[in-house]
């Protein structure tokens, strides 16, 4: 089965959309849309035309929030990443130049990411989980000769990096190491030439079974409907408040720095997330926008009611959840603990978007991934590349005109149709409603029976005594493969394997009952969320 993202039929549905939508969303007023292209064909599609735009329409706003310092308004950002783009240059960085930068979510990650893209250098977004042996093989891959980082990195830096020229993101000003903040003092503010060509953003793969590859992405000016179909099942507004939950460095926490830059939104960061400490910046700051990943809506939720309760959520309108999968018995505790305000966003580094699950839709079908937005289209294809059935499992592929540009290190993902594979397999309902069934690798094959660990993972999630659950396979005499089940529970000893295993029975064909289950006190997961499940192979 196949789906397109489609709105108002005709040419006169699809303009009337496009103004429904923009108008709505406050794009459409002619001093924005003037600021705005005049950025981009400076910069292209990067937080710089989005912050240089705002920059020159509420100058005297606060575009930045942070732990770091006081608040900085879009004039100050655009004065103080034209100085940090000079002193850049003078550093040796110039257009085509790859630097790393291996901060958290502060201004300094913010500023720096501006400033490359002012000077056209091409910015390798660093995982913060790195240590060094990681740091040196992807600055090689990647051939940074500049390293941007936080101090607390330090150690990591030094034995990953120390050929390379270092400049700190965040400093105490005791190292001796020059910091951003040296540079910006040093150099003049004013506006700067447009760079010789825009620069490039390297994001990285999440590296859940091996080194993360380097995704490339050029900057391209978005399409139309592309835009259209995010902000109209995403109802994004401008000059709005978001808080950026999701690490700045993966590709979801990258998508709304962008994005709130591009509406003229004041951006609130935090170095480290915290359940409470969210809430509680929740409560100050009063967002209208939240950004995470799912295992921080589940620690959230997992906070003790009396905790909650001490801090007012009703700001938010959109909870907008990507990264890895969203149980639906998840979804529902959010909405039932916060209000129907949770989107759930299907894509990847490399795919872009591919689908997103409204309040209402997951209400209805907790788990869905929802429909495809305008602009983007999905198929589910079996081993031959046809479509599949409604309701049968097959590869998700998908098209749209953001999507990357292959890998740094060469080749990309498999293209079948003009579509790309999204690595996942997966069904639509009757509704057409997307529903992610696992990775395209993870496909457990036990006494000739297919076996998706996702519907069993999301089955022992929904026991009451079991907080989160990863299921894979382990090599058997008997069956060529068993499942073996990894659970954390709410509380020690609420319950035990064999009640866990005949919950299954009850619910499950017996070939999908996990043979061994072993309990953890926490699943390994990678800085965005993602379960390692390799690590729980090494376990095995």
């Amino acid at each position: 089965m196949s789906l397109r993202g489609t709105g108002q039929g005709g040419a006169i549905g699809r303009t009337l959309e496009i103004i429904e939508v923009l108008g709505g969303a406050g794009i459409l007023w002619p001093r924005y849309l003037a600021a705005l292209a005049k950025a981009a064909g400076r910069y292209g599609s990067t937080p710089a035309a989005g912050f240089s735009a705002s920059a020159a329409r509420r100058p005297d706003d606060v575009g930045l929030i942070d732990e770091v310092g006081p608040p900085l308004t879009f004039g100050e950002i655009e004065r103080r990443t034209n100085a940090l783009a000079r002193g850049l240059a003078a550093a040796g960085v110039k257009a085509g130049d790859g630097v790393g930068l291996f901060a958290r979510n502060h201004r300094g990650f913010v500023e720096p990411m501006i400033a490359l893209n002012k000077l056209g250098a091409n910015a390798l977004l660093l995982n913060t989980g790195f240590a060094a042996p990681q740091l040196s093989e992807v600055l090689a891959r990647e051939e940074c000769r500049v390293v941007l980082y936080d101090e607390e990195f330090t150690s990591i830096v030094e034995t990953g990096a120390n050929d390379r020229t270092r400049i700190l993101t965040l400093s105490s000003g005791s190292g001796g190491q020059p910091s951003i903040e040296d540079l910006i003092a040093k150099h003049d503010g004013s506006a700067l030439e447009a760079p010789p060509k825009h620069g490039r953003i390297t994001i990285l793969t999440s590296g859940t079974t091996g080194t993360p590859k380097g995704a490339r992405r050029e900057p391209k000016r978005t399409g139309l409907d592309s835009l259209v179909g995010l902000l109209g099942r995403m109802p994004l507004r401008v000059n709005e408040k978001t808080l950026i939950a999701a690490p700045a460095f993966h590709s979801w926490g990258g998508v709304h720095l962008l994005l709130a830059s591009i509406l003229s939104c004041t951006i609130v960061l935090r170095k480290r997330f915290d359940p409470e400490d969210t809430l509680a910046a929740i409560d100050e700051y009063r967002p209208d926008v939240l950004a995470v990943v799912p295992v921080m809506i589940q620690r959230i939720v997992a906070l003790p009611p009396d905790v909650i309760a001490r801090y007012q959520a009703r700001s938010l309108r959109v909870v907008a959840a990507s990264g890895s999968a969203l149980p639906g018995e998840l979804a529902l505790r959010w909405m039932d603990t916060f209000g129907d305000n949770l989107y759930n966003f299907y894509g990847s580094t490399e795919i872009a978007q591919a689908t997103i699950a409204m309040p209402d839709e997951l209400r209805a079908v907790p788990g869905t991934a929802g429909r495809p937005p305008r602009g983007t289209t999905v198929r589910v294809l079996d081993e031959n590349g046809k479509d599949v059935p409604t309701g049968v499992i097959g590869r998700i592929f998908v098209g749209n005109d953001n999507q990357f540009d292959g890998y740094t290190g060469g080749g990309g993902k498999e293209v079948l149709h003009g579509l790309m594979s999204s690595g996942d397999v997966g069904h639509f309902d009757q509704n057409g409603l997307l529903f992610v069934d696992g990775r395209d690798d993870d496909m457990i094959i036990s006494g000739g029976e297919n076996v998706f660990p996702r519907e069993v993972e999301d089955l022992l999630t929904n026991h009451p005594a079991v907080n989160e659950a990863a299921v894979i396979g382990v090599p058997d005499t008997e069956f060529g493969q068993r499942l073996k089940a990894f659970v954390v529970l709410e509380n020690n000893g609420a319950t035990d394997a064999e009640s866990l295993k005949n919950y299954v029975k009850e619910h499950l064909a017996r070939y999908k009952v996990p043979r061994q289950i072993v309990f953890l006190e926490e699943l390994p997961r990678n800085p965005t969320g993602k379960v390692l499940k390799r690590l729980l192979r090494e376990q095995a």
